[in-house]
């Protein structure tokens, strides 16, 4: 019998894989993506094309506009 899971990811952004038959764990959401480990690992390494976490993304972001609107002046 094959181990089915699903993908799960948190509100940064970040991805894992966890059994089906469990209920996730606080804080993690279905991702809609439900298959053998190695096909959800597979659709993980599709998708999260960056691991930096989504905080850490807006937080840079907002100081390159700062930055830049700096340089601009």
């Amino acid at each position: 019998m094959t181990d089915h899971y699903r993908v799960v990811v948190n509100d940064e952004e970040q991805y894992s894989i966890w059994p089906e038959y469990r209920e996730n764990a606080p804080g993690w959401r279905d991702a809609g993506k439900n298959g053998t480990k190695e096909e959800c690992l597979s659709w993980i390494n599709e998708v999260w094309t960056d691991m930096r976490p989504l905080s850490l993304r807006r937080a840079m972001e907002s100081q390159a506009k700062g930055d830049l609107a700096w340089t601009n002046s």
